[in-house]
């Protein structure tokens, strides 16, 4: 087996995978479960996250239900799966395919959707190319991990 350390491509999306994870219960799931991203938040990394929403995403100041969704998916669902994506993809297990697969459908369906609440509706980003170096990463890798894993199925042995 290859370490991860020779594999640039696994290595990388590891490491924004942890990010994902650590942003999916720091931010995501706190939000969909009702903590406000304001100034006076009692969850102190929505609290931080505040001059972003006010500068960059308005619609978390009051978030619509898909919006709430999306959220309460990424930090339920998206994020303790990216935990086993981890494993699987440092250890190049077999089972990483279809569980890679199915969170890498789930997670560019739900970025569609964060997208279309963001840019049709009543707040659309003030800087969409600032908003998009933020948020086109969560659709991005997903994505490049589902290429990854349909292309190179030579990387991850049938039976490990």
């Amino acid at each position: 087996m290859t370490p991860i350390h020779r594999r640039p491509l696994d290595l990388l999306l590891v490491l924004f995978f942890v990010i994902s994870v650590l942003y999916g219960f720091l931010f995501s799931l706190p939000e969909g479960l009702g903590a406000s991203v304001s100034a006076d938040s009692p969850w102190p990394p929505l609290r931080a996250l505040h001059w972003w929403a006010v500068a960059e995403e308005p619609a978390h100041l009051d978030p619509p239900p898909n919006l709430i969704a999306a959220c309460l998916f990424d930090g339920l669902f998206q994020a303790p799966v990216l935990l086993f994506v981890i494993v699987g993809l440092v250890r190049l297990r077999a089972w990483l395919r279809p569980l890679g697969l199915v969170y890498a459908g789930a997670a560019t369906t739900n970025m569609f959707f964060y997208f279309m609440q963001t840019f049709a509706g009543p707040y659309p980003p003030p800087n969409v190319a600032y908003y998009l170096a933020f948020n086109l990463p969560w659709l991005i890798a997903p994505i490049v991990l589902g290429v990854r894993l349909v292309v190179r199925r030579d990387l991850i042995p049938s039976g490990a």
